[in-house]
């Protein structure tokens, strides 16, 4: 079955440069106690294939470029073209494992096959074993990998498999034909677009004349740090653990909800970090925040959550870094989500979505290489400084042929200018943390993953029943031992809307152990 890509999901091809790889990775640690062998891991993948369609279909383009790609099943599919080995050094811990992944992050997926690979990685310490899956960012938002891992590790070599029939490629003047009846039908919707548009600024402008508040994050309106230049091809990448439960616990003392607590802590360590680095800005960082949206999608053979596709959008907050008082940063990270909820509710969920079906492809495409080629990034305000995701992991335990998962990290990609991705998912009472970087960016990450533990420890310590914080009040306590060291930046550099196309892999779900708003 021939499928045309959605605007949305084409839009993650056009982003992809030599030095912007738009692939997601998600990395799962099992315990392989019960016996291991690549060997058995490939047969198990072979008799899952048929509950993971989106693994068999690749890309084809139109003549031209005169609309947007579509999936076809490959009729060369040949699994082990997406399957690899690798070895991790002793001693075979996190930070071994986060160097092997660093290196599969760098490579970019090859377009002439379906868009995934996963790669065994052995040799971890306690005989356990890691896997990779390394999924182009225009084959499934975080939702749909999530519902994915569910049928790969929760179902694997279950039920009947069955021969998908491959997809002759279709012939060229298909294509072509099918590329004008597109662009006829999205020309006859463009006025109804301009004028939802138009109205949903205009309510957003009576809203901000009525109600301005100093927490509204502004695209645009970013500081300078040292995350925010352009990418080289390298990637790093790095991981941590915080209890879930005390985050829950600080979100009933506080009043708010569970993702302000999760971006309050982000705030605290990259406020720590960038003390260190003597680079803390005077002003908050604006940070993207991608919130899950209804959308359609192919579900699963037998119905269904969705397994593929993207359906997010995007909200603009701030991390409050320049605040020194742990309270007064998270409700500052509160009161900034409600805005930016108000505000995304004012313009509509679905307008980005919308407006990615119009853009034209090729110029779109031409002026996110011409960006990257030039490194523009070193020289202009990128929107946001970094983005933050997170999405409901799988909600109860998995395995994989008899092999207990026993913790799972996922992570979107980064941009130019926009150096940073922090993504979390919940899993088995824990909030699992992954970062990418560019070692251009920031060559110890690893620093910045020891900020997390501390700064939850600071916001804890700040609503313990004796901190002197009541809850929901937002009292204020005293900093101290806190260096006030800060740059500031006043110059401002448009950049090209393709920025804005790039929603990454996130959520923003008011409960990370919720299902109901997620995305890649």
């Amino acid at each position: 079955m021939i499928e045309r890509l959605s605007g949305q999901d084409a839009a993650f091809l056009y982003l992809e440069t030599p030095t912007v790889h738009m692939h997601t990775l998600k990395v799962a640690v099992v315990d392989a106690a019960g016996g291991y062998s690549f060997e058995r891991f490939r047969d198990a993948m072979s008799r899952s294939l048929h509950l993971l369609p989106p693994f068999r279909r690749r890309i084809v383009f139109p003549p031209l470029g005169l609309d947007h790609p579509s999936w076809i099943e490959d009729p060369d599919f040949d699994l082990d073209r997406h399957l690899a080995r690798a070895q991790v050094a002793a001693p075979g811990g996190k930070r071994e494992l986060a160097e092997v992944v660093s290196r599969i992050a760098g490579r970019q997926l090859d377009r002439s096959r379906p868009l995934w690979e996963i790669t065994a990685i052995e040799g971890l310490a306690g005989g356990k074993v890691a896997f990779c899956a390394k999924l182009h960012h225009s084959l499934a938002d975080g939702l749909a990998a999530s519902a994915l891992l569910d049928h790969l590790f929760g179902g694997a070599g279950q039920g009947c498999p069955r021969t998908l029939p491959p997809d002759p490629p279709p012939p060229r003047r298909a294509l072509l034909a099918g590329a004008v009846r597109s662009w006829r039908r999205r020309a006859r919707g463009l006025p109804g677009l301009v004028g939802e548009t138009a109205r949903g600024f205009v309510a957003l402008a009576r809203h901000t004349r009525g109600c301005p508040t100093v927490d509204a994050a502004t695209p645009f309106c970013t500081p300078v740090t040292p995350f925010n230049r352009a990418l080289s091809a390298e990637r790093v990448f790095a991981t941590t653990e915080l209890p879930l439960p005390a985050l829950k616990a600080l979100r009933r003392r506080a009043g708010c909800t569970v993702n302000d607590v999760f971006l309050a802590v982000c705030a605290g360590a990259l406020r720590r970090y960038l003390l260190e680095q003597g680079a803390l800005p005077d002003r908050p960082l604006v940070v993207g925040v991608p919130k899950g949206c209804a959308g359609p999608g192919p579900t699963a053979p037998t119905g269904g959550a969705r397994l593929s596709g993207n359906c997010v959008s995007n909200l603009f907050a701030h991390l409050p870094v320049q605040l020194a008082d742990p309270v007064e940063r998270l409700a500052s990270v509160r009161r900034g989500m409600d805005e930016a909820k108000r505000r995304h509710e004012l313009l509509g969920a679905t307008l980005l979505r919308a407006w990615a079906e119009v853009i034209p492809p090729v110029p779109f495409a031409a002026a996110v290489r011409a960006i990257s080629r030039l490194r523009l990034a070193d020289r202009l305000r990128p929107p946001i400084n970094l983005v933050v995701s997170s999405v409901p992991g799988p909600a109860s335990p998995l395995s994989f042929e008899d092999a207990a998962l026993t913790s799972i990290h996922s992570v979107g990609p980064i941009l130019e200018g926009i150096g940073l991705n922090i993504t979390a998912w919940s899993y088995a009472g824990e909030l699992q943390i992954a970062l990418l970087s560019c070692p251009r960016q920031i060559p110890d990450l690893w620093r910045l993953v020891d900020c997390f533990p501390d700064a939850l420890a600071e916001l804890e310590r700040a609503f313990s029943p004796d901190g002197g914080t009541s809850r929901g009040t937002g009292s204020r306590r005293p900093a101290t031992g806190d260096r006030q060291q800060a740059i500031s930046d006043s110059e401002a550099c448009p950049l090209p809307v393709a920025s804005f196309l790039s929603p990454a892999s996130c959520s923003a779900d008011d409960s990370l152990g919720s299902r109901s708003a997620s995305s890649g």
